[in-house]
């Protein structure tokens, strides 16, 4: 049953998650790599700072699988690859699937795949790629009782904002994480929006479906810990941060002070007594 490995990725003391983004080099933007240059030493450091689990690529995904012990953090696959992000798009927009995704992820035993739902202005093909990948890879992982998780990214224009830029406009994040939950998805992982004392609306749209808030782009650590604190209190069942994380001073100290608020209740100031810097 699916329930078996979303046991693996939700903590038993808050039934939260905390998920550590590290696919950022599927996505062949140089800016990504930043943080994760070598991998192998950053998934390292990170599995000491014991997350609950760590986002990576079919390519990569042995770095966690392969170290010893019970104790390390959850995988969580990624299955689908995109050329959206860049502040100079390409002639043609894409987000492809890998073949057999759900096997790949049972063979990596991944305790859950991750996929993406875009809303890119003007771009009404590339939803329509993430929407066909969905209905490809749901009634596989209902085959093989494999949690889906759906990440509903809405973008800025790219001549506002080009480069992966959220867009937390609350109105157009509700119907895109509804979609997503309409889909099929076990896991909601989804926008912050502007205003972070309306979250508790994208909660309430996903109904039962738990929903982790992304991390966005890389913010002042100060920002990030009372922004988190204050998603906690809205009722998000967690996070999934990347850039904030992998592209810190200190990651492992920022790792332990999220999950300090998102397990431990701490506040934003508490927490960021963990960070070293």
């Amino acid at each position: 049953m699916k329930s078996y490995r979303l046991n693996r990725l939700f903590n038993a003391k808050s039934n939260r998650c905390f998920d550590v983004a590290m696919d950022h080099g599927f996505f062949n933007e140089r800016g990504f790599l930043q943080g994760i240059e070598n991998l192998e030493q950053c998934v390292k450091t990170l599995v000491a700072a014991a997350p609950d689990a760590i986002q990576l690529t079919v390519g990569q995904a042995h770095y966690l699988q392969s170290l010893r012990g019970k104790e390390k953090p959850a995988l969580v696959l990624r299955t689908d690859v995109a050329n959206v992000y860049g502040t100079q798009l390409p002639r043609a927009l894409f987000s492809r699937m890998i073949e057999q995704p759900v096997e790949q992820g049972l063979r990596l035993d991944a305790s859950c795949v991750v996929v993406n739902l875009f809303r890119i202005p003007e771009q009404p093909e590339v939803t329509d790629q993430c929407i066909q990948n969905i209905l490809r890879i749901k009634p596989e992982c209902d085959r093989y009782a494999m949690p889906l998780m759906i990440e509903p990214l809405v973008f800025q224009p790219n001549q506002k904002a080009g480069g992966y830029m959220v867009d937390g406009d609350l109105e157009k994040i509700l119907p895109l994480v509804r979609q997503a939950v309409e889909l099929g998805a076990d896991i909601i992982k989804a926008d912050p929006t502007d205003d972070v004392g309306v979250y508790h609306k994208i909660v309430e749209i996903a109904g039962r479906i738990p929903v982790l808030v992304r991390g966005g782009g890389k913010a002042p650590d100060k920002e990030i810990l009372e922004r988190t604190e204050k998603l906690i209190q809205q009722g998000a069942a967690g996070i999934v941060y990347g850039r904030n994380i992998i592209q810190h001073a200190d990651p492992a100290g920022m790792t332990r002070a999220l999950m300090a608020i998102v397990h431990d209740g701490a506040t934003a100031m508490q927490a960021g007594k963990l960070i070293k810097i």
